[in-house]
């Protein structure tokens, strides 16, 4: 299920972002964008959101800024000696072409990748974690409000879908009634046909081979699973607890008795009410998949 939630905070010297977004997905797929020197951040955050997202492809990112006079800056002097190695190769280069160059300041080399970089304050990370972490149950409210709202709409449309399968599996067994009638002439002329062409037939062997293609050809169990399987599905989207994995599973059962139907018919109306449930079970099915 969908869903985006943005909160911003700050704490001594810090200011930040967060922001988390999802995308639907089968399973669950947590991706992390966060600063890797505050010692613990990443724990916490998978520890929340274990509690509060079960499905989907979920992205949770962290944008740290600081103010210029907090923390220090440390020079790299490693880093600083490549610099100025690179700077002296890249000025003989620039000689033996003949290219007078402009000698960098101090500042200049201070400001190349590397050569001094920020440090945080060792006695301030503890804090700064325990500031991001507590904002973590307001950026997941927000982020979950949005997903339930999201989940209302989908529900009312799933419930829809749900009305017009049981409408349909009411008109598969009228339809299976008018069968019945048309299907016990078509057996006795089949039966007559076959006595009247066959000297040696055992009229009570052919009768119940007929018989067994009447037993074979009944579809009354896969409309009754069919409206079993409606009941389940109503019942698991007025629950409480994610069901969208229970749902994805019951669809691939509601599409095996559809396409049982299908094959049995051997009725034109009863065979285009079971064309119309698979291709409403397979749009249902498209909309199951976004359900956590």
């Amino acid at each position: 299920m969908t869903g985006f939630a943005a909160l911003k905070g700050h704490h001594a010297a810090w200011s930040w972002a967060w922001d988390i977004r999802a995308v639907n997905a089968r399973g669950f797929d947590l991706r992390l964008k966060l600063p890797d020197w505050i010692e613990g951040l990443e724990p916490a955050v998978r520890k929340a959101l274990a509690g509060a997202v079960t499905r989907g492809s979920v992205s949770v990112g962290l944008k740290l800024t600081r103010e210029a006079a907090a923390g220090g800056v440390a020079l790299d002097a490693a880093a600083l000696d490549r610099a100025l190695s690179m700077l002296v190769e890249v000025s003989q280069a620039a000689v033996t072409r003949g290219i007078v160059l402009a000698a960098p300041s101090a500042v200049e080399i201070a400001q190349m990748r590397g050569v001094s970089d920020a440090v945080p304050e060792a006695e301030d990370s503890a804090g700064l974690r325990a500031a991001l972490v507590a904002d973590l149950p307001g950026l997941l409210a927000a982020f979950n409000e949005m997903r339930a709202h999201e989940g209302a709409a989908l529900k009312s449309v799933l419930e829809t879908q749900l009305d017009e399968i049981e409408a349909l599996v009411s008109a598969g067994v009228a339809a299976a009634e008018a069968r019945r009638e048309a299907q016990a002439a078509n057996l006795r002329a089949a039966l007559a046909r076959v006595m009247d062409n066959t000297e040696a037939a055992d009229p009570d062997r052919v009768a119940q081979e007929l018989a067994l293609i009447a037993v074979k050809s009944d579809v009354r169990e896969e409309l009754d699973r069919l409206a079993a399987h409606v009941g389940q599905a109503r019942s698991l989207l007025a629950g409480k607890e994610a069901c969208g994995r229970k749902l994805d599973f019951l669809m691939q059962e509601f599409n095996r008795e559809a396409n049982t139907l299908c094959s049995k018919a051997q009725f034109q109306e009863l065979t285009r009410i079971g064309l119309d449930l698979k291709a409403l079970i397979d749009q249902m099915r498209e909309q199951v998949q976004n359900v956590e």
